[in-house]
């Protein structure tokens, strides 16, 4: 997710953070300004009462001001010099007139002044360079029309103090002013990004209603393929077995037929044979997509299973000329796993290994520990059956095409029969098909 930020979206932004702060600076003069009249009371007796009149003044006049820039919208730098332009007026006459030793009571009062503007503005530092410069101005024009003391006692009470306040409070403006642009860039950015996250929250909302239907509509197909299965299973289970109980009975008056006729009968047997074989792969299928399939967990040494899988196919192999080779450990290592799924998920890999494999090719079965898993490996250092064909095959129901030229032609039902078989018992299968052959690989957790 990435945001961008216009320069007008920055100006604007900038903007309304600068009002805010000239908002407080304005509100806090009206409120507290006036409050210094009581150090004229204390401090200049005899002339108090005239700036208690110019304070109050000051304040309508800034407050005024303050009204007629926010409805005109006008630049609220403008504004500021202003209201600081008219505190400096006042302050700077006061320097000049009050008695000597109450000079450094007013200095301060005007440094506090000057320094609350600049800890509380925000504006360029240029425009704090203009209003120390001001009042230093205002300072030296008073001095020469209305004070009776020389410089160098001015210096020495309070005016020095005074310059150096001024002088540092110029310094501030230049790194708040930084800072509280990146916060408004932050601000923005936040804003956009909690924006940007809303409406994908609801893009997501809508795709998951979308999903969500869809998959009551697969729910229901999925159920209506359960159902149909389960009739055509059984439809079909009873068909099969009148062809073979049909079959079976002319086997048995086979002195009768013809030796074409005994042919024909062997067909028969064999390809009854083979429906009966797709139709259970196909029920196993079935049976293993159902939620409530229940395994009969038992402790058992997992090799020995691998070694009755393996002596199981080993004439099988020798038929088709395959070499198979034995790297079974003879080391006993317990897995709590079904005993009955198991040896069908190593029975499919195995006996799909030697259907796909070449004539006079070999075969390696290895199993191992590593790492508290037992690993179960096929290497067939063959012709490759190739990836994308070894993907179909581990895919339910996705036909093998057979780029080989083999006559043989398979669902790969076994291979995905036993992928599904070892996820469901907490395994990891693999496959690998590429130049250096076929590499297939079971785990399973085995027991201290």
């Amino acid at each position: 997710m990435f945001v961008q930020i216009t320069n007008e979206e920055l100006i604007r932004e900038t903007s309304k953070k600068a009002w805010y702060q000239t908002n407080n600076i304005i509100w806090t003069i009206i409120f507290l300004y006036p409050l210094f009249s009581i150090v004229d009371f204390i401090y200049a007796t005899n002339f108090w009462l005239q700036f208690f009149i110019i304070r109050i003044i000051t304040i309508l006049i800034i407050y005024g001001l303050f009204s007629y820039f926010q409805h005109k919208q006008f630049s609220y730098r403008i504004l500021l010099h202003i209201s600081f332009f008219m505190l400096s007026v006042t302050a700077a006459i006061l320097c000049n007139l009050v008695n000597i030793q109450f000079l450094t009571i007013y200095f301060m009062l005007f440094a506090t002044t000057l320094l609350f503007f600049n800890l509380q503005v925000f504006w360029e530092p240029l425009n704090s360079i203009i209003q120390t410069l001001m009042a230093l101005l205002l300072l030296a024009i008073f001095f020469n029309l209305l004070s009776e003391y020389n410089l160098d006692l001015v210096l020495s009470n309070g005016g020095q103090i005074f310059f150096i306040i001024a002088g540092i409070s110029c310094l501030i403006p230049g790194a708040r002013y930084k800072v509280i642009q990146r916060e408004v860039r932050s601000q923005i950015m936040i804003e956009k990004s909690n924006e940007q996250l809303k409406q994908q929250n609801k893009d997501i909302a809508e795709k998951n209603n979308l999903i969500d239907l869809q998959y009551e509509q697969l729910r229901k197909l999925d159920s209506q393929k359960n159902s149909f299965i389960n009739i055509a299973g059984h439809d079909l289970k009873n068909l099969i077995g009148s062809i073979v109980m049909s079959n079976n009975m002319i086997k048995e008056e086979d002195f009768r037929l013809s030796t074409d006729q005994k042919e024909f009968v062997g067909y028969i047997s064999e390809s009854a044979e083979k429906m009966q074989y797709m139709l259970n792969k196909l029920m196993d299928v079935k049976e293993i997509e159902s939620p409530e399939m229940k395994f009969n967990m038992e402790i058992f040494d997992i090799n020995v299973e691998v070694m009755h899988v393996y002596k199981g196919l080993y004439e099988t192999a020798q038929m088709k000329n395959i070499h198979l080779v034995d790297n079974i450990l003879k080391l006993p290592l317990n897995v709590r796993l079904d005993r009955v799924f198991t040896g069908q998920v190593f029975q499919n890999l195995l006996s799909n290994a030697i259907k796909f494999s070449q004539t006079n090719n070999t075969v390696k079965v290895i199993t191992s520990l590593q790492r508290q898993k037992f690993v179960f490996e096929i290497i067939d250092e063959g012709i490759a059956i190739g990836q994308q064909e070894l993907e179909m095959m581990f895919n339910k129901l996705k036909t093998l095409n057979d780029t080989h030229g083999m006559t043989e032609s398979r669902l790969g039902l076994g291979l995905s029969i036993a992928k599904l078989m070892t996820q469901e018992m907490g395994g990891e299968l693999t496959y690998r098909s590429d130049d250096n052959g076929n590499y297939f690989r079971v785990e399973f957790y085995v027991i201290n």
